[in-house]
């Protein structure tokens, strides 16, 4: 088994490298990814590399830049877009919403739209509202596109080489404050599938479910949750549309206790509706309502206070003391 340790960063690059390499339709376009190589240099050399009809720099015009990838993807070509921040996705949210994630079925399948948009999410970079913000809520309650999350290196480079194959259009949300960190990567035995979720720390007692950057913040508390005595099962979700819920099911009805960590606002979430399906499908099961810990319903504060909007690990220990005290 082959193996290397590289950052989460390197790590995509690696992985669209091996893309590009295994199928000449697959093309990058983005601003600045080119020469650049993107903001956080995702990109860098493949264009020296593919050249600049396969690694395009595109205008600063969102709108514009998924437009001409849908057209692309029409063709039967795998475009792979770039947005530099979060925040800056949302120029392109017509395009998105009206066009990518229904043109499949809008032609009853005569068309694919097999096209990934990456987008850099979540905070922690000491950056303002625009760069470090959650939307991947809104794309996640529209039909026809899917929606992933990857936390490690090894799930970075396996994960965006899977949503470049799919069919449906993926939106592929990357953690920006842990592209700097390093992990090993398996290069032979991808995860089995792009949508499954992954236990990442066995537990009895409470189960913890996260994604993204949140889910080292879980970890975290686990291992000073475990000095007290408390057992928590962390549960990496990757995929946020459409989840898997019978890895959850099968932890929360061990467990009889759910607590789901985000950093996207509460209202109308992710963790929202994972707890409501939970509710139903484990109701037995439950000794306590599940809780959701994220970030407030404001916009994304400025950087000195940033950390009090995050979730953290002692915010994430309130929340697992709240479930484990409930009724008492």
């Amino acid at each position: 088994m082959a193996t290397k340790t590289m950052t989460m960063a390197k790590a995509l690059n690696e992985g669209l490298r091996r893309a590009m390499d295994e199928n000449k339709k697959v093309l990058l376009i983005g601003e600045d990814i080119g020469k650049l190589g993107g903001v956080f240099r995702i990109t860098d050399g493949l264009q020296k590399d593919f050249g600049e009809d396969r690694v395009i720099d595109a205008p600063l015009a969102e709108s514009a830049i998924v437009g001409t990838s849908v057209g692309l993807a029409i063709r039967g070509y795998r475009p792979v877009v770039e947005m530099q921040f979060d925040g800056f996705v949302y120029p392109a949210f017509d395009q998105i919403v009206s066009q990518v994630a229904k043109l499949r079925k809008r032609s009853g399948g005569h068309y694919t739209m097999g096209m990934v948009i990456r987008l850099p999410f979540q905070g922690g970079i000491g950056a303002i509202e625009h760069h470090s913000e959650s939307p991947e809520g809104y794309f996640a309650a529209t039909a026809g596109l899917r929606v992933v999350s990857c936390s490690t290196p090894n799930d970075a480079y396996w994960m965006i080489q899977q949503s470049i194959k799919h069919d449906d259009p993926v939106i592929f949300c990357e953690p920006k404050s842990r592209y700097w960190e390093k992990g090993e990567v398996d290069l032979d035995n991808p995860p089995e599938h792009l949508f499954d979720a992954i236990v990442r720390r066995e537990g009895t007692d409470v189960t913890v479910i996260a994604y993204g950057a949140t889910v080292k913040t879980a970890l975290r508390a686990a291992d000073t949750a475990a000095v007290e005595g408390t057992s928590i099962e962390v549960i990496d979700l990757r995929g946020l549309s459409p989840f898997d819920t019978a890895t959850l099911e099968a932890s929360v009805k061990k467990t009889g206790r759910v607590v789901f960590v985000q950093e996207a606002p509460l209202t109308a979430s992710i963790g929202s509706d994972v707890i409501r399906q939970i509710t139903e499908k484990c109701f037995y099961s439950l000794e306590a309502p599940g809780l959701v810990v994220g970030g407030y319903h404001v916009p994304y504060p400025p950087t000195r206070i940033e950390e009090d909007y995050r979730p953290t690990v002692d915010r994430i220990l309130d929340g697992v003391d709240r479930v484990i005290g409930f009724g008492s």
